[in-house]
């Protein structure tokens, strides 16, 4: 009797080595997999054409954007701008999460400064943020000057008593003229309507509402809108 229960419980024994053998094969063979399509999916030279997005849901995560901006949550962020990468740019799934993480550190960055020089610490990840961007399109563009201009807007939106929201349209224009080599005059609707945006949360401040938001995105949506009718206007 004891020796068949002995043999029972080494034959058991052997059953579970060989099953804990076969699941750690398959764990190790999904991780190299795994691996393996994030290194190319990185990697793998791509080119897209940026000029076709998709206006409504570039507004939409836009705006969802500012709200995990201003709410302090900075994986949601994350997240969104990984959309939003793969919506308006068309990069591939890890590889937006690589520039998103970029997007987002200049975000948070920039907003723990209290003055110029603070400011400014966001913009290495900036530059990164908008090499990534010009590495894919179809078109590069010189990414130190964008984010040069993306964040001197930043920037000057927090000195508004010195620099008046014209002038922030200015800077929103500028920074689309060189992305997309186009004049920045073209991205004029463009840029004001998404001032006017920018003006309406900052109005509302700790006391925005859902209704509020609600402006906002229709704002966002028409200013995309523009967005994307510039870039798809004969002889663009």
């Amino acid at each position: 009797m004891l020796k068949k229960e002995s043999l029972y419980l080494f034959i058991n024994n052997e059953i579970k080595k060989l099953s804990m053998r076969k699941s750690l094969k398959i764990i190790l063979l999904l991780f190299i997999a795994l691996t393996t399509w994030i290194l190319v999916d990185i990697n793998y030279p791509v080119k897209r054409n940026i000029r076709i997005i998709n206006a409504e849901e570039t507004a939409r995560l836009d705006g969802a954007m500012w709200r995990s901006y201003y709410e302090k949550k900075p994986v949601k962020l994350l997240l969104q701008s990984a959309e939003l990468m793969r919506t308006q740019f068309h990069f591939p799934l890890w590889r937006s999460m690589r520039v998103a993480y970029f997007a987002a550190k200049a975000a948070f960055v920039f907003k723990e400064g209290t003055n110029r020089a603070s400011y400014e610490k966001a913009l290495p990840y900036l530059v990164k943020y908008f090499k990534h961007i010009s590495d894919i399109s179809k078109e590069p563009f010189n990414a130190d000057t964008a984010a040069k201009q993306e964040l001197e807007w930043w920037i000057i939106r927090r000195f508004r008593n010195e620099h008046p929201p014209a002038e922030w349209e200015q800077y929103l224009a500028a920074t689309a003229s060189t992305m997309y080599h186009l004049p920045a005059e073209n991205f004029t609707d463009y840029a004001h309507l998404r001032v006017q945006a920018m003006l309406l949360r900052d109005a509302k401040d700790s006391s925005i509402t859902e209704s509020d938001w609600q402006h906002i995105n229709s704002l966002l949506t028409d200013a995309w809108k523009h967005f994307s009718k510039t870039l798809q206007a004969p002889g663009s």
